[in-house]
């Protein structure tokens, strides 16, 4: 099981780059007050550790690396659907 220490998060953004980016990521207490904040701010919240284990090496506003496209697009797409968007 596992505890707040070994909890992580990882924001992703799909804006005006070519690829998505990380724009935030925490670990322990910080990883789980990113995720309050998140809900707090109506924001989904996908629970993926191996996504998560996948992007931990990842920098701030780096785009995420292209063996990681299909994962990250199926989670965006869930995203879009949810508030009844189409990605631009």
């Amino acid at each position: 099981m596992k505890t707040p220490r070994d909890l992580k998060a990882v924001a992703v953004e799909y804006g005006n780059k070519s690829a998505p980016s990380v724009v935030a990521k925490a670990s322990g207490l910080e990883a789980q007050q990113m995720i309050d904040h998140a809900l707090d701010e109506e924001k989904p919240v996908i629970h993926d550790p191996g996504l998560i284990e996948a992007m931990d090496g990842l920098e701030l506003n780096e785009e995420i690396p292209e063996e990681l496209y299909f994962s990250v697009a199926v989670v965006l797409s869930w995203v879009f659907w949810l508030r009844g968007e189409t990605p631009k």
